[in-house]
Protein backbone atom coordinates (compact mmCIF):
# COMPACT_ATOMS: atom_id res chain seq x y z
CA UNK A 1 0.00 0.00 0.00
CA UNK A 2 1.49 3.60 -0.57
CA UNK A 3 0.08 6.90 0.59
CA UNK A 4 -2.77 8.56 -1.77
CA UNK A 5 -1.01 11.66 -1.54
CA UNK A 6 2.51 11.58 -2.07
CA UNK A 7 3.05 7.83 -3.08
CA UNK A 8 5.47 7.06 -0.16
CA UNK A 9 5.24 3.23 0.89
CA UNK A 10 6.31 4.70 4.34
CA UNK A 11 3.16 4.68 5.96
CA UNK A 12 1.43 2.69 9.48
CA UNK A 13 -1.71 1.77 10.12
CA UNK A 14 -3.65 4.04 13.08
CA UNK A 15 -7.01 5.08 14.37
CA UNK A 16 -8.30 8.71 14.78
CA UNK A 17 -10.82 10.73 15.76
CA UNK A 18 -12.54 12.30 12.80
CA UNK A 19 -15.68 14.20 12.72
CA UNK A 20 -19.04 13.56 10.09
CA UNK A 21 -22.04 15.47 9.10
CA UNK A 22 -25.21 12.97 9.55
CA UNK A 23 -26.98 12.89 5.65
CA UNK A 24 -29.77 14.71 7.07
CA UNK A 25 -27.66 17.57 8.08
CA UNK A 26 -28.91 18.27 11.57
CA UNK A 27 -25.37 17.71 13.30
CA UNK A 28 -22.03 16.36 13.21
CA UNK A 29 -20.80 13.71 15.04
CA UNK A 30 -17.63 12.61 16.91
CA UNK A 31 -16.35 9.07 15.57
CA UNK A 32 -13.35 7.73 17.90
CA UNK A 33 -10.99 4.92 17.13
CA UNK A 34 -11.27 5.64 13.19
CA UNK A 35 -9.13 3.16 11.26
CA UNK A 36 -6.70 5.58 9.37
CA UNK A 37 -3.60 5.79 7.58
CA UNK A 38 -0.46 7.79 8.56
CA UNK A 39 2.20 9.13 5.90
CA UNK A 40 5.42 9.43 8.02
CA UNK A 41 6.64 11.31 4.70
CA UNK A 42 4.29 13.81 4.11
CA UNK A 43 2.68 13.45 7.32
CA UNK A 44 -1.00 13.35 6.52
CA UNK A 45 -3.49 11.23 8.46
CA UNK A 46 -6.43 9.89 6.28
CA UNK A 47 -9.64 7.69 5.93
CA UNK A 48 -9.29 5.15 2.90
CA UNK A 49 -11.82 5.04 0.69
CA UNK A 50 -13.39 2.01 2.01
CA UNK A 51 -13.39 3.65 5.32
CA UNK A 52 -15.33 6.41 3.92
CA UNK A 53 -17.61 4.10 2.43
CA UNK A 54 -18.58 2.49 4.97
CA UNK A 55 -19.05 5.36 7.54
CA UNK A 56 -21.10 6.85 4.69
CA UNK A 57 -23.25 3.91 3.75
CA UNK A 58 -23.87 3.21 8.02
CA UNK A 59 -25.02 6.77 8.43
CA UNK A 60 -27.48 6.13 6.30
CA UNK A 61 -29.01 3.01 6.94
CA UNK A 62 -29.24 3.34 10.84
CA UNK A 63 -31.64 5.60 13.05
CA UNK A 64 -29.15 8.50 13.30
CA UNK A 65 -31.57 10.16 16.24
CA UNK A 66 -30.32 7.14 18.42
CA UNK A 67 -25.86 8.54 18.28
CA UNK A 68 -24.90 10.78 20.80
CA UNK A 69 -22.57 13.27 19.96
CA UNK A 70 -19.72 11.01 20.04
CA UNK A 71 -19.50 7.17 18.57
CA UNK A 72 -16.66 4.92 18.26
CA UNK A 73 -15.66 3.90 14.87
CA UNK A 74 -16.49 0.06 16.19
CA UNK A 75 -19.38 1.36 17.96
CA UNK A 76 -21.25 2.96 14.98
CA UNK A 77 -20.43 -0.11 12.84
CA UNK A 78 -22.13 -2.16 14.92
CA UNK A 79 -25.35 0.00 15.10
CA UNK A 80 -28.80 -1.80 14.08
CA UNK A 81 -29.44 -1.10 10.50
CA UNK A 82 -32.94 0.11 9.31
CA UNK A 83 -32.79 -1.56 6.06
CA UNK A 84 -30.16 -4.42 5.15
CA UNK A 85 -28.44 -1.91 2.53
CA UNK A 86 -28.43 0.66 0.60
CA UNK A 87 -30.88 0.34 -2.22
CA UNK A 88 -30.26 3.96 -3.90
CA UNK A 89 -26.30 2.81 -4.24
CA UNK A 90 -26.70 1.51 -7.81
CA UNK A 91 -22.58 1.71 -8.04
CA UNK A 92 -22.55 -1.55 -6.53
Amino acid sequence: MKCQWCESANIVESTNTVYWELPDGTKAIEIKETPCIICLDCKITYQTDDTVSAIEEQLYLIDTKLLGKSTSYNGLIEQQRLLKRNYFDFSK
